[in-house]
């Protein structure tokens, strides 16, 4: 059931990612930190759904754990984005605490896939 609406909140937080990357400014800072966060961002959700068609428990298991990872990558760019003070602690509040949910959401899930 969670895999299910992790599916959605991965898709629409690559979304939030896609417009908040295209917000940035326009400097060298940005289009760095930006480009690294846009991949991992988007790669969240790409991961998570080639893990519902995952070929074996072990697949679903390992393609949850790298969503996972992405999700921990993510949060770390939009920290720095935030501390690099590149962008308003308020305009990336939100999607921070999506990004630590949805990281907590995966952990949850990988681990209860290696147990089963």
């Amino acid at each position: 059931m969670k895999s299910n609406i992790i599916v959605g909140r991965s898709y629409e937080f690559a979304l939030r990612i896609i417009d908040l990357v295209n917000s940035l400014p326009k400097n060298r800072i940005c289009d760095i930190v930006g480009r690294q966060l846009l991949k991992s961002g988007i790669s969240i959700g790409a991961n998570v759904e080639e893990a519902q068609s995952g070929y074996s428990k072990n697949d679903f298991t390992n393609k949850m754990s790298i969503a996972q990872k992405e999700a921990r990558e993510s949060n770390y760019w939009l920290r720095l984005l935030r501390d690099s003070n590149q962008i308003r602690e308020d305009l990336i509040a939100d999607i921070l605490i999506e990004s630590e949910e949805l990281s907590k959401m995966l952990y949850s899930i990988v681990k209860t896939s290696k147990q089963k």
